[in-house]
Protein backbone atom coordinates (compact mmCIF):
# COMPACT_ATOMS: atom_id res chain seq x y z
CA UNK A 1 0.00 0.00 0.00
CA UNK A 2 2.59 1.98 -0.92
CA UNK A 3 2.61 4.34 -4.09
CA UNK A 4 3.90 7.82 -5.20
CA UNK A 5 6.92 7.74 -3.39
CA UNK A 6 5.84 7.94 -0.05
CA UNK A 7 7.72 7.96 3.41
CA UNK A 8 5.56 7.42 6.11
CA UNK A 9 6.26 9.33 9.16
CA UNK A 10 6.12 6.82 12.04
CA UNK A 11 8.46 9.22 14.67
CA UNK A 12 6.12 9.35 18.14
CA UNK A 13 7.74 12.40 19.50
CA UNK A 14 7.97 14.51 15.76
CA UNK A 15 4.62 13.81 14.73
CA UNK A 16 3.32 15.45 18.25
CA UNK A 17 5.76 18.44 17.57
CA UNK A 18 4.24 18.85 14.29
CA UNK A 19 0.67 18.68 15.63
CA UNK A 20 1.22 21.14 18.50
CA UNK A 21 2.86 23.89 16.11
CA UNK A 22 -1.17 24.38 14.81
CA UNK A 23 -2.67 26.74 16.92
CA UNK A 24 -5.73 25.68 19.08
CA UNK A 25 -7.27 28.69 17.82
CA UNK A 26 -7.28 27.54 14.09
CA UNK A 27 -10.83 26.99 12.68
CA UNK A 28 -10.18 25.56 9.08
CA UNK A 29 -7.24 23.16 9.14
CA UNK A 30 -6.06 21.17 5.77
CA UNK A 31 -3.93 18.32 5.63
CA UNK A 32 -1.96 17.87 2.55
CA UNK A 33 -1.30 13.84 1.65
CA UNK A 34 -2.89 12.22 5.40
CA UNK A 35 -1.10 8.69 3.93
CA UNK A 36 -1.76 6.36 6.84
CA UNK A 37 -2.90 9.29 9.02
CA UNK A 38 0.03 9.69 11.67
CA UNK A 39 -0.64 13.13 12.21
CA UNK A 40 -4.27 12.94 10.87
CA UNK A 41 -5.38 10.75 13.78
CA UNK A 42 -4.09 13.63 16.43
CA UNK A 43 -5.62 16.75 14.35
CA UNK A 44 -8.87 14.51 14.52
CA UNK A 45 -8.23 15.03 18.41
CA UNK A 46 -8.19 18.96 17.92
CA UNK A 47 -11.52 19.20 17.51
CA UNK A 48 -11.03 22.24 15.29
CA UNK A 49 -14.04 23.61 13.91
CA UNK A 50 -13.26 22.49 9.97
CA UNK A 51 -11.05 19.42 9.17
CA UNK A 52 -10.03 18.42 5.79
CA UNK A 53 -7.89 16.23 4.19
CA UNK A 54 -6.75 16.21 0.54
CA UNK A 55 -5.56 12.84 -0.90
CA UNK A 56 -4.28 11.85 -4.18
CA UNK A 57 -4.58 7.93 -3.48
CA UNK A 58 -7.71 5.87 -3.48
CA UNK A 59 -6.36 2.88 -1.65
CA UNK A 60 -4.95 5.32 1.24
CA UNK A 61 -8.54 7.13 1.22
CA UNK A 62 -10.33 3.88 1.69
CA UNK A 63 -7.61 3.02 4.62
CA UNK A 64 -8.26 6.42 6.26
CA UNK A 65 -11.96 6.13 6.48
CA UNK A 66 -11.78 2.45 7.53
CA UNK A 67 -9.74 3.22 10.51
CA UNK A 68 -11.11 6.90 11.27
CA UNK A 69 -14.33 6.68 10.97
CA UNK A 70 -14.43 10.57 11.79
CA UNK A 71 -12.88 11.24 8.30
CA UNK A 72 -16.68 10.66 6.39
CA UNK A 73 -17.11 13.68 4.85
CA UNK A 74 -13.51 15.16 5.56
CA UNK A 75 -11.22 13.49 2.89
CA UNK A 76 -11.19 14.37 -0.56
CA UNK A 77 -9.24 12.35 -2.99
CA UNK A 78 -7.25 14.84 -5.69
CA UNK A 79 -3.67 16.04 -6.33
CA UNK A 80 -3.27 18.93 -3.97
CA UNK A 81 -1.80 20.36 -6.99
CA UNK A 82 -4.59 20.01 -9.28
CA UNK A 83 -7.10 20.85 -6.44
CA UNK A 84 -9.48 23.92 -6.82
CA UNK A 85 -8.20 25.88 -2.70
CA UNK A 86 -11.50 27.60 -3.80
CA UNK A 87 -13.91 25.06 -3.01
CA UNK A 88 -12.83 25.16 0.55
CA UNK A 89 -14.29 28.12 3.24
CA UNK A 90 -13.05 30.86 2.67
CA UNK A 91 -12.12 31.54 5.51
CA UNK A 92 -8.47 31.93 7.57
CA UNK A 93 -6.44 28.47 6.77
CA UNK A 94 -4.13 26.68 8.20
CA UNK A 95 -2.17 23.74 6.32
CA UNK A 96 -0.17 20.77 7.92
CA UNK A 97 1.35 18.18 5.63
CA UNK A 98 4.73 15.90 5.47
CA UNK A 99 5.16 16.97 2.09
CA UNK A 100 6.10 14.55 -1.08
CA UNK A 101 9.20 16.02 -1.46
CA UNK A 102 9.39 15.48 -5.70
CA UNK A 103 6.36 18.47 -5.11
CA UNK A 104 7.24 20.47 -2.09
CA UNK A 105 8.07 23.46 -3.44
CA UNK A 106 5.15 23.23 -5.71
CA UNK A 107 2.82 22.57 -2.75
CA UNK A 108 4.63 25.15 -0.68
CA UNK A 109 3.93 28.16 -3.40
CA UNK A 110 0.27 27.27 -3.77
CA UNK A 111 -0.04 27.41 -0.91
CA UNK A 112 1.33 30.58 0.13
CA UNK A 113 -0.59 31.98 -2.96
CA UNK A 114 -3.87 31.09 -1.48
CA UNK A 115 -5.93 34.78 -0.27
CA UNK A 116 -7.00 32.50 2.96
CA UNK A 117 -3.46 31.06 3.81
CA UNK A 118 -3.10 31.91 7.53
CA UNK A 119 0.10 29.56 8.45
CA UNK A 120 1.23 26.27 7.84
CA UNK A 121 3.74 23.26 9.27
CA UNK A 122 5.32 21.41 6.60
CA UNK A 123 7.86 18.79 6.41
CA UNK A 124 10.45 19.08 3.63
CA UNK A 125 14.23 17.37 2.46
CA UNK A 126 16.52 19.12 4.79
CA UNK A 127 18.49 20.47 1.54
CA UNK A 128 15.08 22.43 0.25
CA UNK A 129 14.08 23.43 4.24
CA UNK A 130 18.01 25.40 4.47
CA UNK A 131 16.86 27.03 0.91
CA UNK A 132 13.77 27.60 2.28
CA UNK A 133 15.32 29.77 5.34
CA UNK A 134 18.26 31.02 3.34
CA UNK A 135 19.29 34.71 3.50
CA UNK A 136 21.30 36.67 0.75
CA UNK A 137 24.42 35.75 0.47
CA UNK A 138 24.18 32.15 2.00
CA UNK A 139 24.11 29.11 0.63
CA UNK A 140 21.19 27.86 -1.05
CA UNK A 141 19.91 31.17 -1.12
CA UNK A 142 17.70 31.93 -4.27
CA UNK A 143 14.15 32.48 -5.96
CA UNK A 144 12.71 29.42 -3.24
CA UNK A 145 13.82 31.91 -0.34
CA UNK A 146 13.00 34.88 -1.67
CA UNK A 147 9.26 34.05 -3.25
CA UNK A 148 9.07 32.34 0.34
CA UNK A 149 9.76 34.75 2.53
CA UNK A 150 8.05 37.36 0.91
CA UNK A 151 5.23 36.07 2.14
CA UNK A 152 5.51 34.26 4.66
CA UNK A 153 7.66 34.08 7.90
CA UNK A 154 9.23 30.83 7.92
CA UNK A 155 11.12 28.72 10.99
CA UNK A 156 13.00 26.01 11.42
CA UNK A 157 10.87 23.25 14.14
CA UNK A 158 12.47 20.26 13.76
CA UNK A 159 15.02 18.51 12.50
CA UNK A 160 14.05 14.85 11.32
CA UNK A 161 16.13 11.92 10.79
CA UNK A 162 15.94 8.94 8.44
CA UNK A 163 14.81 6.42 10.76
CA UNK A 164 11.93 8.52 11.73
CA UNK A 165 10.13 7.25 8.11
CA UNK A 166 9.26 4.03 6.80
CA UNK A 167 10.46 3.09 4.42
CA UNK A 168 13.57 5.23 5.55
CA UNK A 169 14.49 7.89 2.87
CA UNK A 170 18.14 8.40 1.58
CA UNK A 171 18.06 11.88 2.91
CA UNK A 172 18.04 13.48 6.39
CA UNK A 173 14.80 16.04 6.61
CA UNK A 174 13.11 19.04 8.43
CA UNK A 175 9.99 20.78 9.77
CA UNK A 176 9.24 24.56 9.16
CA UNK A 177 6.58 26.64 10.49
CA UNK A 178 5.33 29.58 8.13
CA UNK A 179 3.64 32.54 9.95
CA UNK A 180 1.41 34.53 7.98
CA UNK A 181 2.75 38.01 6.75
CA UNK A 182 1.55 41.33 4.74
CA UNK A 183 2.72 40.23 1.41
CA UNK A 184 3.88 44.22 -0.32
CA UNK A 185 2.21 43.00 -3.79
CA UNK A 186 -0.70 42.05 -4.97
CA UNK A 187 -2.16 38.96 -7.10
CA UNK A 188 -1.43 40.67 -10.45
CA UNK A 189 1.88 41.99 -9.17
CA UNK A 190 3.50 38.63 -7.73
CA UNK A 191 3.76 36.96 -11.43
CA UNK A 192 5.73 39.99 -12.46
CA UNK A 193 7.58 39.77 -9.57
CA UNK A 194 8.69 35.71 -8.94
CA UNK A 195 9.38 36.70 -13.05
CA UNK A 196 11.91 38.88 -12.30
CA UNK A 197 13.56 37.35 -9.52
CA UNK A 198 14.17 34.01 -11.04
CA UNK A 199 15.66 35.71 -14.41
CA UNK A 200 17.80 37.02 -11.71
CA UNK A 201 19.13 33.45 -11.06
CA UNK A 202 18.73 32.25 -14.79
CA UNK A 203 21.91 32.28 -15.56
CA UNK A 204 25.17 31.31 -12.77
CA UNK A 205 27.84 32.78 -13.11
CA UNK A 206 26.46 35.49 -14.65
CA UNK A 207 26.41 39.60 -12.63
CA UNK A 208 22.71 40.74 -11.69
CA UNK A 209 22.69 43.15 -14.60
CA UNK A 210 23.75 40.16 -17.29
CA UNK A 211 21.50 37.37 -16.17
CA UNK A 212 18.50 40.26 -16.43
CA UNK A 213 19.45 41.70 -19.82
CA UNK A 214 19.64 37.98 -20.74
CA UNK A 215 16.40 37.12 -20.08
CA UNK A 216 14.74 39.61 -21.87
CA UNK A 217 15.19 42.45 -19.79
CA UNK A 218 15.55 45.78 -21.66
CA UNK A 219 19.51 46.91 -21.34
CA UNK A 220 19.00 50.55 -20.43
CA UNK A 221 16.16 49.71 -18.22
CA UNK A 222 17.82 47.32 -16.58
CA UNK A 223 20.96 49.31 -15.87
CA UNK A 224 18.93 52.61 -14.58
CA UNK A 225 17.39 50.66 -12.14
CA UNK A 226 20.28 49.17 -10.41
CA UNK A 227 22.08 52.00 -10.56
CA UNK A 228 18.91 54.21 -8.57
CA UNK A 229 18.71 51.09 -6.51
CA UNK A 230 22.26 51.21 -5.46
CA UNK A 231 22.87 47.65 -6.66
CA UNK A 232 26.79 47.57 -8.06
CA UNK A 233 27.49 46.33 -11.88
CA UNK A 234 29.58 43.82 -10.72
CA UNK A 235 26.71 41.98 -8.31
CA UNK A 236 25.35 38.47 -7.84
CA UNK A 237 22.06 37.84 -7.17
CA UNK A 238 22.73 35.56 -4.24
CA UNK A 239 24.23 38.76 -2.88
CA UNK A 240 20.74 40.37 -3.14
CA UNK A 241 18.64 41.09 -0.61
CA UNK A 242 14.60 40.68 -0.49
CA UNK A 243 13.97 44.31 0.15
CA UNK A 244 16.57 44.60 -2.10
CA UNK A 245 14.43 43.07 -4.94
CA UNK A 246 11.68 44.67 -4.06
CA UNK A 247 13.13 48.13 -4.89
CA UNK A 248 14.30 46.63 -8.15
CA UNK A 249 10.88 45.67 -9.05
CA UNK A 250 9.16 49.39 -8.49
CA UNK A 251 11.84 50.71 -10.36
CA UNK A 252 11.43 48.94 -13.16
CA UNK A 253 7.57 49.44 -13.21
CA UNK A 254 7.30 53.06 -12.50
Amino acid sequence: MRKYGQHFLINASVIDGIVSAVPASARNVVEIGPGRGALTQKLLAGNFARFTAVEIDPQMQTFLLEAFPAMKGKIILSDFLKFNLASLPQEPTFFVSNLPYIDAADILDKVLSFAHFDGAVFMFQKEQAQRILARAGTEGYGPLSILTQLRAQPRLLLRVGKACFEPPPKVESAVLTFAKIVCPLDAVQYPHFARLVKASFAHKRKTLFNSLVLSGYNKNKTQEALAQAGIKPTARAEEIALEEFLQIFALFNQ
